[in-house]
């Protein structure tokens, strides 16, 4: 999935978030939205580096694999 899809989704995460806290939406949406962001915020470079798992990317932002 492409940064610009990841967006999107991050957008409509967010507009869901929302609409659950509003009592609009049902608890599974509510549920789905809590996974999607958490996964969202361990990709995140600070969380990995604190967590010291982060990888190496290239330039299209792909994991590469360490030399031994």
């Amino acid at each position: 999935m492409g940064e610009d899809m990841k967006q999107v989704v991050d957008t409509f995460s967010v507009a869901t978030m929302v609409g659950t806290i509003a009592g609009l939406l049902p608890a599974l949406a509510a549920l789905l939205t809590v996974v999607w962001t958490a996964i969202r915020i361990w990709e995140t470079d600070t969380v990995q580096d604190l967590f010291s798992k982060r990888r190496k990317r290239d330039k299209k932002g792909r994991f590469v694999k360490e030399d031994d």
